[in-house]
C-alpha cells in the first residue's frame, strides 16, 4: 500500500511539473508574439500624400557641338612657313591663317610664264607664215598643200599657247593656295599643324584648322531609344545639365529628328538635334550633356510616391484585415496603394497619370492630402521564420 501511494505521488509530481512547463512555455511564446507585434506607425515606413508639380521626361545623353564647324584644309602640299592664327583666335572671312613655303610655286609660275611667252612667239611666226603662204598661193607660187600646212602650223601654235596659258593659270592658283584663308568668320577651336611641318594633299585633304562659326548658338546631338522616339516632337522643350556646372540647368528646344537609325549591338537609337542658346559662352564644344525631354507637365496635382505603388504586404489578408473589419479586401486589376487607417492598412485602388520616376500623378481614387501611405515594411518576416522554426516541446 505504501509503495502504491509513493508511485501515485511521484506520478502526480511529474504531471504537475509537465503542466507547469507547458504553461511557462505557452506564456513565453505569447509574450514573444505580443512583444514582436510593433505598432503600425513603427512597423511601416510611411509618407503623406501631398500636392505638387510633376514633369514626365525622357532622358538621353548627348554631346555639345557648334552649329557650323568648318574644317579648313589645303589643296596643295608644302611646308608651313608662317602661322597667323592659334587656338581660340577670332577670325573673319578671308583672313590669312597660315602660309606655306611659296618657293616651288613661284618657280612653277615663272616656268609657266616662259612657256607662254615661247608659245606666243611661235604663234606669231606661224601667223606670219600663214599670211605669206596665202599671198604666194594667190600668185600661184605655192601649192594648196603648202598653204594647208601653214594653216595647220598656225593652229597647232595657237593650241600650244592655250595649253601654256592654262598651265600658268594653274600654277598661279597653286601659288594663291599656298596662303590659307578663313572661309568663314568665327573662332578657331582646333589647330593641327605647326611651323615647319609638311602637309601633303596628294590623296586626301588634310585638316589644318577647325573653325566654329558662332559659339553663341550650339546644338546637342543626342541618341534617343526607339521606345521613346515616338514621344519626341519638333520644338519640344528640353532641359539639360553638364558636369562643368552641376548646379545649373540649361534649356533648349528640339530642332531636328533625324530619320537615319543608329544600330549598335542590336540597339536602335535616333539622333535628335537640340538647339541651344549660349550667349555667355559657358558651354564648350565636346561637353557631355545629360538631356531631359519634357513630355508632359502638371501643376498642383495629387502625388503618390512610386515606392508606395510597388509595396506588397507579405500577407495581404492578414495586414489588410484587422479586428472589426470582417470583409476581405476587394481585388483590383489596376494599381493600388496601401493607406494607414484607424483599423490597419487598407488597399486603395487609384487611377495613375504621368510619372517622373519618383512620384505618380493621382487622377482618381479614394485618396486625399494627408493620407499616410505605406512605402516599406520595417519588421522582419517573422511568419516565414516561425514556419521554418515551429514551437516544439521537449518531452520528459
Amino acid at each position: 500500500m505504501t509503495i502504491r501511494m509513493g508511485r501515485l505521488t511521484s506520478t502526480l509530481l511529474r504531471l504537475s511539473v509537465f503542466v507547469l512547463a507547458v504553461a511557462i512555455a505557452l506564456g513565453g511564446w505569447a509574450y514573444w508574439r505580443n512583444s514582436s507585434q510593433m505598432p503600425l506607425e513603427q512597423r511601416y515606413q510611411l509618407e503623406e500624400i501631398a500636392k505638387g508639380d510633376i514633369t514626365q521626361t525622357v532622358s538621353a545623353n548627348g554631346t555639345l557641338n557648334p552649329v557650323v564647324l568648318v574644317n579648313v584644309g589645303t589643296q596643295v602640299s608644302g611646308t608651313v612657313k608662317k602661322l597667323y592664327a592659334d587656338f581660340n583666335s577670332k577670325v573673319s572671312a578671308g583672313q590669312i591663317l597660315l602660309e606655306l613655303d611659296p618657293t616651288t610655286f613661284r618657280a612653277a609660275v615663272e616656268q609657266a610664264s616662259g612657256t607662254v611667252a615661247s608659245a606666243e612667239a611661235a604663234l606669231k611666226l606661224a601667223r606670219a607664215n600663214e599670211q605669206r603662204s596665202r599671198e604666194l598661193f594667190a600668185l600661184e607660187y605655192v601649192s594648196k598643200q603648202d598653204l594647208d600646212q601653214a594653216v595647220q602650223i598656225r593652229e597647232a601654235a595657237q593650241a600650244q599657247l592655250q595649253t601654256a596659258r592654262g598651265q600658268l593659270a594653274k600654277d598661279r592658283a597653286n601659288l594663291a593656295y599656298s596662303i590659307i584663308r578663313s572661309p568663314v568668320s568665327g573662332v578657331v577651336v582646333s589647330r593641327q599643324i605647326d611651323v615647319g611641318q609638311t602637309v601633303a594633299a596628294s590623296f586626301q585633304t588634310p585638316t589644318l584648322f577647325q573653325i566654329a562659326q558662332d559659339l553663341t548658338q550650339m546644338q546637342i546631338d543626342t541618341n534617343v531609344a526607339e521606345a521613346d522616339i515616338g514621344k519626341i516632337r519638333i520644338a519640344q522643350p528640353v532641359r539639360f545639365t553638364v558636369d562643368a556646372f552641376p548646379g545649373r540647368r540649361f534649356e533648349g528646344n528640339v530642332k531636328q529628328i533625324r530619320l537615319n537609325p543608329i544600330n549598335q549591338q542590336n540597339v536602335v537609337t535616333y539622333d535628335v538635334v537640340v538647339a541651344v542658346s549660349n550667349p555667355d559662352l559657358r558651354l564648350m564644344p565636346g561637353m557631355t550633356a545629360y538631356v531631359s525631354f519634357v513630355i508632359e507637365e502638371r501643376s498642383n496635382v495629387l502625388l503618390a510616391p512610386n515606392a508606395a505603388l510597388r509595396f506588397k504586404p507579405r500577407d495581404a489578408e492578414r495586414d489588410a484585415k484587422r479586428p472589426g473589419n470582417g470583409k476581405r479586401p476587394a481585388k483590383s486589376s489596376g494599381p493600388r496603394i496601401y493607406v494607414l487607417r484607424a483599423d490597419g492598412i487598407t488597399p486603395v485602388p487609384l487611377q495613375a497619370g504621368i510619372t517622373d520616376g519618383r512620384y505618380t500623378e493621382v487622377l482618381g481614387g479614394d485618396l486625399k492630402v494627408g493620407d499616410r501611405v505605406v512605402l516599406e515594411d520595417n519588421q522582419p518576416d517573422q511568419g516565414a521564420r516561425g514556419a521554418q522554426q515551429p514551437f516544439r516541446m521537449r518531452p520528459f
